[in-house]
């Protein structure tokens, strides 16, 4: 095995100001993030290079070993009489690049039956590989799916969330659509500076953007938050609570659900 433990892939339970008491799998790489995007804001720092799907594959622990590791852990919480009320999956970087993402739904899905039914399983994503083979499947598998989109337009993203090559908003976009409604997309609002070019998702012309967009894409729920950790990427600044409250006020407004992360 790659890991050198166990809670490398398996950590807390933990609370989670999105979730409650959160079990968390981390299928990624412990040695370095492992990532499509490169936020400014990401608490995990930045890629130290730019992903490469081979090299994803050498560093990665096998759906097998994360599965075994996930069933031992679990016995022990229910010995101890800890069992959490949400399984997550988000770690360091992105989990659905993981080859073995589909089986690893699937395995956690038969191992929350075994031994916590009712506990929900969620998964943090990026909304950036919704066209690679199997996950999109496996996302409708889970019961929450997290998934991201900072702006709606095309310059912004580029500018915060810094995608491989290939990825459109337009494109994700589309993805989305097909969850019909059944996810939580969220966005984290800031502004700032980065690469001498102001950054400032809350701008009237950014949020009258978003708004078209999330009518569009009509997500049961929407997180609505703010940097909460350091950031690699300096100048930049948490968005208020009083606009935060502004924002959800307004999807309230459309009978839109919101959940708050300040």
């Amino acid at each position: 095995m790659k890991r050198d433990s166990r809670r490398d892939v398996v950590y807390g339970p933990v609370t989670s100001r999105r979730l409650g008491r959160s079990l968390g799998i981390n299928i990624l790489p412990v040695e370095r993030k492992l990532c499509n995007f490169d936020c400014i804001y990401c608490e995990r720092g930045w890629n130290p290079r730019p992903y490469h799907k081979e090299e994803g594959r050498t560093l990665l622990t096998s759906a097998k070993d994360i599965l075994h590791i996930l069933e031992e852990r679990i016995e022990e919480l229910a010995q101890e009489g800890t069992l959490p009320n949400v399984v997550s999956f988000s770690g360091n970087g992105e989990p659905t690049l993981h080859p073995e993402f589909p089986d690893i739904i699937k395995g956690t899905l038969a191992i929350r039956d075994r031994w916590m039914p009712g506990v929900k399983v969620c998964v943090f994503s990026n909304s950036g590989t919704l066209d690679r083979p199997g996950v999109f499947e496996a996302l409708t598998m889970a019961d929450g799916r997290f998934m991201k989109l900072d702006s709606a337009r095309e310059e912004t993203v580029q500018l915060i969330n810094r995608p491989q090559p290939g990825y459109t908003v337009a494109k994700a976009v589309e993805q989305l659509k097909k969850f019909e409604g059944n996810f939580t997309l969220q966005t984290l609002f800031f502004k700032g500076t980065f690469a001498g070019q102001t950054v400032d998702n809350t701008t009237p012309e950014e949020l009258d953007a978003w708004f078209f967009l999330v009518e569009e894409l009509k997500p049961w729920r929407v997180m609505v938050y703010t940097l909460d950790r350091k950031t690699p990427a300096e100048g930049l600044i948490k968005c208020p609570s009083e606009k935060l409250h502004e924002i959800a006020a307004r999807l309230k407004a459309k009978n839109i659900p919101v959940l708050m992360g300040e």
